[in-house]
């Protein structure tokens, strides 16, 4: 079998080429494809000039059958050649993004995100007989309910103000100089902005990594691929396309890396046994569990908790308390200091790591 072409678009059918590449070869796919759009006769705004719509061969389907058939063969060919760490992106709007979600489920990939991407600036709804359509949907999908996968939270966090980032990204349409016309007409008619390409692969990819785009159009994904040190594959059949993404990458450079916070994962382990070896807590204290003093579980000799009769770590007695959900027991129990205020252990593995 062949290496992997790196940097490089391919030319033909998307799903004729990912089954002839290198099976479990890319760590992260973003996919646009066609949405179906369905649409019926012209559009025309109140000054009566003609709306530009998304009327190219590439969009047309012969029913939903037909599409769902298309869409079923792609997401196969992309499980394929993800990495079983490997997640998926895949952008759509209202017209296709809910039969292309069914279909990732039933291909057993594992949703891990709906989000929302908020347009500032949407096309108006002209005609005035339904809500202006302002967003799209991107589904982020890993390969398997189990599989290990890149997220780069504090990354994300840094770039949100030092907030977690939510679901609802507000990130203007392409435009300005970033669209790219010949002679005053869009090139491609659903040409995405490089900063919603940016926050994809910043969240969930690293330097080096492989991002494959099987309808890579103008090759957006590409060039920012390409400016944030990822390797880029891109799959296209429409030659012109190829030629203006060849063009585009050509004069993209790479760029600084940034230097993101990576959160505590450098830093020397502390173990929770650590906190009574140094007198900070004690067998027989107890801790709270978000701060709920209805929710008290007792610190036992061997450094494991017991909340109502279950007995395990920090971190699996928080989980057995959510139901299962991941927790990190540093940041969700809580002790009562001297003075009768409730402050997560954390603080105490801060003093360990200190040395106080």
């Amino acid at each position: 079998m062949p290496d992997l072409p790196l940097d490089t678009i391919l030319s033909g059918d998307c799903v004729e080429i990912m089954n002839a590449l290198p099976e479990k070869s890319v760590d992260l796919i973003f996919a646009d494809p066609p949405y179906n759009l369905q649409l019926r006769g012209e559009l025309w705004r109140p000054n009566m000039t003609r709306v530009n719509p998304v009327d190219d061969d590439w969009d047309q389907f012969d029913g939903f059958a037909a599409y769902d058939a298309f869409t079923h063969d792609w997401l196969a060919a992309c499980r394929r050649v993800l990495k079983d760490t490997g997640t998926l992106w895949v952008i759509g709007s209202y017209h296709n993004i809910h039969r292309v979600g069914a279909i990732v489920q039933d291909l057993g990939y594992w949703i891990l995100n709906e989000v929302v991407w908020v347009k500032r600036n949407p096309t108006p709804q002209f005609r005035g007989v339904r809500f202006a359509n302002a967003h799209e949907t991107l589904i982020w999908a890993k390969k398997s309910p189990d599989a290990r996968y890149t997220f780069n939270y504090h990354a994300m966090k840094y770039l949100n103000g030092g907030k977690q980032m939510r679901s609802d990204w507000l990130i203007p349409i392409c435009g300005g100089a970033e669209r790219i016309r010949i002679n005053g007409e869009k090139v491609h008619s659903t040409q995405k902005p490089e900063a919603l390409l940016r926050r994809v692969i910043l969240s969930s990819s690293n330097p080096g990594d492989v991002v494959l785009d099987p309808f890579f159009g103008t090759g957006t994904t590409g060039a920012v691929a390409k400016k944030l040190q990822r390797h880029f594959v891109g799959i296209e059949r429409d030659p012109f396309y190829i030629g203006i993404a060849q063009k585009r990458l050509d004069a993209t450079e790479a760029e600084p890396l940034p230097a993101f916070p990576t959160g505590r994962r450098g830093e020397p382990r502390i173990p929770f046994a650590r906190l009574l070896e140094s007198g900070l807590l004690a067998a027989g204290d107890c801790l709270y569990f978000q701060r709920d003093k209805n929710a008290r579980a007792e610190i036992m000799p061997d450094a494991t908790l017991r909340y109502e009769g279950y007995e395990s770590s920090i971190h699996a007695v928080g989980r057995y308390i959510l139901g299962g959900s991941p927790c990190n027991g540093w940041q969700h129990w809580y002790f009562e200091d001297d003075g009768g205020e409730l402050l997560p252990i954390d603080v105490l593995r801060e003093k360990v790591r200190n040395g106080a």
